[in-house]
């Protein structure tokens, strides 16, 4: 379960200095792969606890046992050691033979460096087999360097009891009656909503949503080939979460607060201390680890249209995982991702409830309620935004994120926020 899923910067490694990944420890060093032979893959992932620890146990074993001359090597690592692990090999001009990536922008770096195989030779009929919105954030140019193996959206997660407290029917199809909704909640003397002010994160969901909905999703990509956010629907955006933020909305000390700590944002939802949080479809699996969960009281709904604007509340905002195949990896690297996204072995894994479905008609694999809510919705999307902190150059998404956090605290208008963004993308 990811509690963080921002990018990691990635410097741009020489070509000329390219390497393979092997199985030499953790630290990748020559593939072994001869023709008829005996080959090893290694295979970094960040499935370190159950429900995917197990799977992919036993998914590699399922592998092996149909390709004895294969050896499948598994090298977990925690989601935030990974990318520094990552960071550090492909600094060095090395990539693993099969590796998580979350596609957009540093993945792109990836490409640049030639770090990553194009597998649009290699996917034939098999990537029809994937959802639009799935496949979105691992193409580049028209080719496709990663295979998705999850998907999901961020919304709006809601406690029903506090809700009926506050005299709220139904939850809010559009902003202006959220923001009702919000005023409502605090004059019944409840806390509206849940934010993780210290890792700044999950701040942006509301400005990157806002900027969706006004503007639409083709002013995001715009913006991110011009490098330019300082047009209308980024500063209303900004003008939206400030008139949000003076409401003062969020529970005290949300400014110190983290995501997945005890007393952060998760906790203060699981323990039924806010009324709202805004995350991605680990929220009720983090809101049970981190507090006690709210079982039957726990609702979903997409974030809200903004009256006027050009995006459709249809239109989904979030990521998932997927995996790149290293530019020296051997073939039977690309065997083995083709196994685990097959559909009779990825509905395995979807059936865990570690990951939602990539692949075309497969909603009915999900088991968990909170979970089919999720994969419905991303089902009937209209169009799919990748978060921002990966969508653009690991630098553009951290301007963002921090600018936003700033926005929330009262200490950047909304339109230094778009500048700030515009001069750190020009200057990449």
């Amino acid at each position: 379960m990811k509690l963080s899923r921002r990018g990691v910067a990635l410097l741009a490694a020489s070509a000329l200095v390219l390497g393979g990944c092997g199985s030499t420890g953790n630290d990748a060093g020559e593939s072994k792969s001869s023709a008829g032979g005996k080959v090893t893959v290694e295979f970094w992932n960040i499935w370190t606890t159950d429900p995917l620890k197990s799977y992919g146990a036993q998914a590699i074993k399922d592998f092996q046992a149909k390709h004895p001359n294969i050896t499948i090597k598994s090298v977990p690592y925690e989601n935030e050691a990974f990318k520094a692990k990552l960071t550090t090999l492909t600094q060095s001009g090395k990539a693993p033979d099969i590796f998580q990536t979350w596609g957009g922008g540093v993945l792109g770096q990836q490409v640049d460096a030639g770090l990553v195989k194009d597998l649009s030779a290699d996917t034939g009929d098999w990537i029809g087999t994937f959802t639009d919105a799935a496949l979105s954030a691992y193409q580049v140019e028209g080719k496709t360097y990663a295979i998705p193996d999850d998907i999901g959206m961020v919304g709006f997660w809601y406690n029903k009891a506090l809700f009926k407290k506050a005299g709220i029917a139904e939850p809010p199809a559009t902003w202006s009656e959220f923001v009702d909704d919000v005023k409502k909640l605090k004059a019944a003397g409840v806390t509206p909503i849940a934010l993780a002010g210290k890792d700044k994160w999950p701040g942006h969901y509301y400005w990157a949503y806002l900027s969706m909905r006004i503007g639409g999703l083709d002013a995001l990509k715009q913006a991110g080939e011009s490098k330019d956010f300082t047009g209308p629907a980024f500063v209303q955006a900004g003008q939206k979460l400030k008139e949000l933020a003076d409401l003062q909305p969020f529970q005290k000390g949300y400014l110190g607060a983290t995501y997945g700590d005890p007393g952060g944002q998760a906790a203060t939802m699981g323990d039924g201390k806010a009324a709202m949080e805004l995350m991605g479809q680990w929220a009720p699996a983090v809101q049970n680890d981190a507090g006690k969960g709210l079982g039957d009281d726990l609702g979903f709904f997409p974030f809200p249209a903004v009256d006027g604007g050009k995006g459709a509340v249809t239109d989904a905002f979030g990521g998932g995982g997927g995996f790149a195949i290293g530019s020296e990896a051997p073939p039977e690297a690309i065997e083995f991702l083709k196994f685990l996204t097959e559909s009779t072995e990825h509905r395995k894994a979807v059936g865990t409830g570690g990951v939602l479905p990539v692949l075309k008609g497969e909603e009915d694999a999900v088991t968990d309620p909170n979970l089919s809510v999720v994969a419905k919705n991303l089902a009937g999307a209209t169009g799919f935004q990748l978060y921002l902190d990966q969508a653009y150059p690991p630098a553009v998404g951290q301007e963002v994120n921090d600018s936003v956090a700033q926005l929330i605290a009262g200490t950047k208008t909304p339109e230094q926020v778009a500048q700030a963004i515009t001069e750190t993308a020009k200057s990449e």
